[in-house]
């Protein structure tokens, strides 16, 4: 498991993008990253529960919940879902819940807050459209790093500087 550091990140290739700090670090995994799958929903995890059930290895999902601090988009079922099926990490423009749990399991998740209320599941939302949260156009197929320093986004793979 490579361990990022955005700042080494950030030095090494300074055409990267940086989010505005506003994410913190909730889950297991101090660092992660990966190709991005998009998911925009208001309110509305389906399908963050339908997609952590898939395939994730090497990637990492990035929820844009419109910022909402109403209703969490992840809990512990879903975390542990999408530790079952290889995903790096999420990062959600939301709120998560059960983080005592989360912050247990092998996943990565950077949220803005945490909130114990879930959400309705009305199967309303988009799937691999670009998003665009904390100042970055984030497009599915790029790559997202995370850890306790910041969130950053590439067009390319990047690898830790020797």
């Amino acid at each position: 498991m490579t361990n990022y550091i955005t700042p080494d990140l950030c030095d090494e290739y300074p055409e990267v993008e940086v989010l505005e700090p506003m994410f913190s670090n909730y889950g297991g995994k101090e660092s992660f990253g990966g190709e991005i799958v998009t998911i925009k929903c208001h309110e509305d995890n389906s399908l963050v529960k339908e997609n952590v059930a898939k395939p994730g290895h090497g990637k990492v999902m990035v929820v844009d919940g419109g910022g909402s601090l109403r209703a969490a988009l992840l809990g512990d079922m879903l975390a542990e879902k999408a530790v079952e099926n290889g995903w790096e990490g999420l990062v959600i423009y939301g709120c998560i819940r059960d983080v005592d749990v989360i912050m247990e399991t092998n996943l990565g998740v950077q949220a803005l807050a945490t909130n114990p209320r879930k959400t309705e599941k009305k199967g309303i939302g988009e799937m691999n459209v670009p998003v665009k949260f904390a100042g970055v156009d984030i497009t599915p197929g790029s790559f997202i790093y995370a850890d306790n320093n910041g969130v950053i986004v590439s067009q390319k793979k990047l690898e830790m500087p020797a």
